[in-house]
């Protein structure tokens, strides 16, 4: 399948003068869905190209980046391994695929798991620790949480194409920078690129800027992350269900769905000219949804329809 850019149609937008169109990247794959299809691209083909017979990355429980890792192992024929961030996770593994989808369809997908703790987890960049997993799991080529590399920013640089040059916005989800400073690369210089952080901090724009994207025409909305990462409210799951009443359109609550609340308040609120197009990319993650339910109903909370 192909992404394509779909045009929504909300009074507020009619009433504003403007046009958001939203690119459908999680149509890509059914699980190695938007961004992380584009960061494993290269990535996956500089493996094969190695000689590498197994894809070794990190995530949390219910990580995008892990399912996607894992299913594209399955369909390119590699091993996988998933360092997960949870020792206790790994106490009783068969109650743990019982209780979260995200870990059940990738075991499925033949990944095999190793569970670490919390504290061990926070070495992952350290070469002294990512010496000892070539060790453990020999052949295997590691692949950063998130994906982010510089492969993987190369291969984001392709979610934009020519017929995207109309579009004066662009507006992208962030989680580790990889999928934006690939969009910034590839946007022109006339367009104002809006980043709406996953995270709370003041080291997002730092961390942008270490991955040396190639323009300063970005800025980073830090308004919209709904006090953290993987933090879902009930104002949220209420914009989730309306917004795809209204459009058909489902969004994730990590990432996509945040952005899109921050794009149209601030249409709401006067943040963008009359006549301004907008271009929103879907980042995927909707596999997400079904673990964040399982959540919000052990919650008595409202659930993403």
């Amino acid at each position: 399948m192909i992404s394509k850019n779909i045009q929504i149609h909300l009074p507020i937008l009619q009433e504003k003068g403007i046009e958001l169109y939203v690119k459908r990247e999680d149509l890509l794959h059914p699980f190695i869905s938007g961004n992380k299809y584009r960061k494993l691209k290269y990535n996956v083909a500089h493996a094969k190209n190695k000689g590498k017979l197994c894809l070794l990355t990190f995530g949390g429980a219910y990580s995008n980046h892990i399912l996607a890792t894992a299913a594209a192992g399955k369909e390119y024929n590699f091993k996988t391994v998933g360092v997960i961030r949870g020792e206790e996770l790994g106490f009783d593994v068969p109650k743990t695929l019982a209780q979260n989808p995200t870990l059940k369809r990738a075991a499925e997908f033949g990944m095999e798991f190793k569970f670490i703790s919390r504290q061990e987890y926070q070495h992952k960049k350290e070469t002294v620790f990512l010496e000892k997993l070539a060790q453990e799991f020999p052949n295997s080529y590691i692949i950063p949480e998130g994906g982010t590399n510089e492969l993987a920013i190369k291969g984001c640089e392709e979610i934009l194409t020519k017929e995207d040059d109309v579009f004066s916005h662009i507006a992208c989800a962030m989680g580790t920078g990889g999928t934006v400073t690939g969009i910034i690369n590839s946007a022109c210089e006339n367009q104002n690129i809006l980043i709406f952080p996953a995270l709370k901090g003041a080291w997002v724009k730092e961390e942008i800027q270490s991955l040396q994207p190639n323009k300063q025409n970005w800025s980073v909305i830090s308004d919209y992350h709904f006090k953290g990462y993987g933090k879902v409210s009930d104002e949220l799951i209420t914009f989730i269900n309306q917004f795809k009443k209204e459009t058909t359109i489902p969004l994730d609550p990590i990432y996509t769905a945040k952005m899109m609340f921050g794009v149209l308040d601030r249409v709401e609120n006067n943040q963008f000219k009359k006549g301004s197009k907008i271009l929103a990319i879907h980042t995927g993650g909707l596999q997400g949804i079904e673990g964040i339910n399982t959540q919000l109903k052990q919650k008595n909370k409202p659930i993403i329809l």
